[in-house]
């Protein structure tokens, strides 16, 4: 298999900034179930080695109970920090928005973030919610303590109702995005809106719902190009123009990663794992909140 690598690809946000399109996610694997534990030293261990690998986007969140851990490696790490970009979210404390930032930044040991998202819109009771909350992200971002702002798990209702009050557009909505979950028309509506698309859990197909119709689309792939079908499947989302939110504690699967760096699949590659994934509907996170022929 190919051991080869580039350099990872940047996505330009529509508020001009760029954001890699490959990230190093924080949670599921490295989720920490006591946010009151003493440091994990192998949580920071293991970030410390995606950086050394090349992760330089680094995907966190409040609700992983980890980002001192995240702080610790970024610091231990000596990396620039203009050469990283750190993304974290807010969820518990989604209602006060202006001090959670400010708890997230000390527990990183960061000035600012390079992306701020709402983790999830299911803690609104009403539109105002889902309003307020976003008002308070665009004011995250006035202060500078967030250069980009945007959401996670948003649906098209949930865009339609905060942009009616918005002043600024959301940059990126990080959401389960796989073959098996395409969510019908919601990138399409997003790239219409100028909204960036980030896919976390993207080897869904051959992590959790082996097996399905894409697997006889993605092992003739990996033999051509000298690679996994996991490398395929992250493929897939950059040559879509979605950031890929990846995970591991392994050292040799995230370099193995990297080798979606390393080809480009076709267009009619991409539309053959498109129309191979429509085949199947499969929801990895938040499955009970959805009917289970649900594919929004």
């Amino acid at each position: 298999m190919s051991t080869l690598h580039n350099e990872i690809p940047r996505l330009k946000l529509n508020d001009g900034k760029s954001i890699p399109l490959i990230g190093y996610g924080t949670g599921t694997a490295l989720f920490k179930r006591d946010g009151n534990a003493s440091l994990d030293r192998q949580l920071v261990d293991s970030i410390k080695t995606a950086i050394r690998l090349g992760y330089h986007h680094l995907d966190g969140a409040e609700a992983y109970n980890n980002e001192s851990e995240l702080g610790v490696a970024i610091k231990e790490s000596k990396v620039e920090r203009q050469e990283l970009f750190v993304t974290t979210k807010v969820w518990h404390n989604v209602m006060d928005i202006p001090n959670a930032i400010d708890t997230s930044l000390k527990k990183l040991g960061l000035d600012y973030v390079d992306l701020y998202l709402i983790h999830s819109p299911m803690f609104a009771k009403s539109d105002e919610d889902l309003q307020k909350a976003w008002a308070d992200m665009e004011e995250v971002q006035r202060s500078g303590k967030a250069r980009s702002i945007g959401v996670s798990n948003y649906l098209q209702s949930h865009f339609e109702t905060t942009l009616k009050t918005a002043k600024v557009i959301p940059a990126i909505n990080q959401t389960e995005f796989h073959p098996y979950l395409q969510h019908q028309g919601l990138l399409p509506y997003q790239q219409s809106q100028g909204i960036a698309m980030a896919a976390y859990a993207p080897q869904t197909p051959i992590t959790k719902a082996k097996p399905g119709p894409v697997d006889d689309v993605l092992a003739p792939l990996a033999k051509k190009y000298y690679v996994n079908e996991g490398d395929i499947l992250l493929r897939w989302c950059i040559d879509k123009e979605i950031v890929a939110v990846t995970t591991s504690k392994k050292e040799e699967r995230l370099t193995d990663y990297l080798r979606a760096t390393a080809f480009k699949l076709t267009p009619k590659e991409v539309q053959d794992i498109s129309e191979a994934g429509e085949k199947k509907h499969f929801r990895g996170f938040f499955a009970s909140s959805f009917d289970p022929n649900d594919r929004s």
